[in-house]
């Protein structure tokens, strides 16, 4: 298979990343409840760290559904989304950061690195929603997240997310319709 044929394989046997989008719209609303709490900063942005543990779980529950197997090995670009995966967890270095540094701004901060992870994405599953997506929310967060609260960063995200979700729902549809 040539690269190209690659990328479309895995985009769509994966369904764009759908399982993940998803279990990020979950994520989000974990995040919004845990800031209109109004608990202390630091144990708020605790929790916010934690909302993230379930995304797994929460992937391989909507992979089920919706018949992606997340760890499926047969198309060797796998393995290059999963590295652009693990950059994210450099990405978090940043946040780990802010915590301590600047705690009201973390979500914030969060939010920057979650929407610029997306990036690679757009090359590995050419898709324009990852493309738009991970330009448009690292903006909007910083723009957003500089005038407010982080639950209005969290209301946001959970948006992005949610359409996000519609986005790659139609990019998915266009290439399934491709394929036939």
């Amino acid at each position: 298979m040539s690269l190209d044929e690659l990328r479309v394989d895995i985009a769509k046997k994966q369904k764009k990343g759908q399982p993940f989008i998803g279990a990020s719209v979950v994520i989000w609303l974990l995040i919004l409840i845990t800031c209109a709490l109004h608990l202390p900063i630091r144990t708020q942005n605790m929790i916010v760290f934690c909302c993230s543990c379930p995304l797994m779980p929460l992937a391989m529950l909507i992979g089920k559904i919706i018949h992606v197997d997340i760890f499926d090995k047969s198309n060797e670009l796998g393995n290059v989304g999963f590295l652009f995966t693990l950059n994210q967890f450099l990405y978090l270095l940043i946040v780990m950061w802010t915590f301590s540094a600047v705690p009201a701004k973390m979500v914030m901060v969060y939010a920057m690195v979650f929407g610029a992870h997306l990036l690679p994405y757009s090359w590995l599953y050419k898709s324009v929603g990852y493309r738009v997506f991970a330009i448009i929310i690292p903006i909007a967060a910083l723009v957003v997240g500089c005038l407010y609260p982080a639950q209005i960063v969290a209301i946001m995200m959970l948006i992005f997310e949610v359409v996000f979700v519609v986005v790659l729902n139609h990019e998915n549809k266009a290439l399934s319709k491709e394929a036939k």
